[in-house]
Parts: structure tokens; C-alpha cells; sequence
């Protein structure tokens, strides 16, 4: 599984998504609902967004849940969590969470997934600020993210 909160999606989120698509039978991105986090989109748009993105994976589906991810992992035998890391930054919370999601569920593993170096400097907060300023974000996200981010600061 791939959880996060994809408030948009992003080329970077989908180029992990691509990656992890190649290693494992199925994938199955979770939209989590971030309880630290006011998300501009709610999660039926996110979940829209996410799966108009990913279409063209046949072995991805997308989904939603509010709880703690290691959870839906354990619930749904999920065995391996994918995280994507964009530098270094990333990296200490990240590693904290999945030593925690460790210890809560033992048999649940974390993998690090780096997307490729276009998209290192790319987070969905960056592109929620252009969408308000209605700067041109398609170097960034799908289609699908374009229509939605116009729609919602039309």
C-alpha cells in the first residue's frame, strides 16, 4: 500500500505509485485522512483526483480510510507499506513512523521509494499555493489535479 494524504496528487506521488506498480501484484494507494492537517480538497475529491490519475495501472487501486494506516495494513493483510522519500528531510520522519508502524504490527514492513529527481523538490502544499495564485501547474500534476484546482479557486 501507498497511504498519504494527496491533497493533490502529484507527478511525484504517481511516479512512486509507477515504481511500486512494477515491484508488487497489486497496489493499493490509501487516502489517509491526516488528523495534523486541513486538507483542501475533502477526501471524495482526492479520491476522484487519485483515481483518474492512476488509471492507466491496472494492478493500482485507491481508497480511502481515517484511522492509522499500519491498521488498514494489518485488516487488509497488507505486508508492506511504501513511503516515498524526496530528500534527506523526509527521511527522520519518515523513519520514525515506520519503526512505530513496526512496533504496533511487526510483520508489517516499510520500503523507501525515491521518485525521480524532476519531481525531488515537489509537495502538495507547493501546489496548492500556485493553484491560488492560478500559476500553470502541468509540469506537476495530472490532468485530472488541473481541472480540479481550477474548478475549486474558479
Amino acid at each position: 500500500m501507498y497511504p498519504g494524504s494527496f491533497d493533490p496528487i502529484t507527478l511525484g506521488h504517481v511516479d512512486v505509485i509507477e515504481r511500486a506498480a512494477q515491484m508488487f501484484e497489486t497496489v493499493t494507494v490509501v487516502i489517509a485522512k491526516n488528523s495534523k492537517k486541513t486538507p483542501l480538497f475533502d477526501e471524495h475529491e482526492r479520491l476522484a483526483m487519485a483515481t483518474a490519475s492512476l488509471v492507466h495501472l491496472p494492478n493500482v487501486s485507491v481508497t480511502v480510510h481515517a484511522g492509522l494506516v499500519v491498521d488498514f495494513a494489518q485488516e487488509h493483510g497488507v505486508d508492506v507499506i511504501v513511503r516515498g522519500l524526496r530528500a534527506v528531510s523526509d527521511f527522520e520522519y519518515e523513519f520514525q513512523i515506520a519503526l512505530m508502524n513496526r512496533k504496533l504490527h511487526p510483520d508489517v514492513s516499510t520500503i523507501f521509494l525515491m521518485p525521480h529527481e524532476r519531481y525531488t523538490y515537489l509537495n502538495s502544499s507547493i501546489i496548492r499555493e500556485l493553484g491560488r495564485y492560478r500559476q500553470d501547474i502541468s509540469d506537476f500534476v495530472p490532468l485530472a489535479v488541473i481541472e480540479a484546482m481550477q474548478r475549486k479557486f474558479a
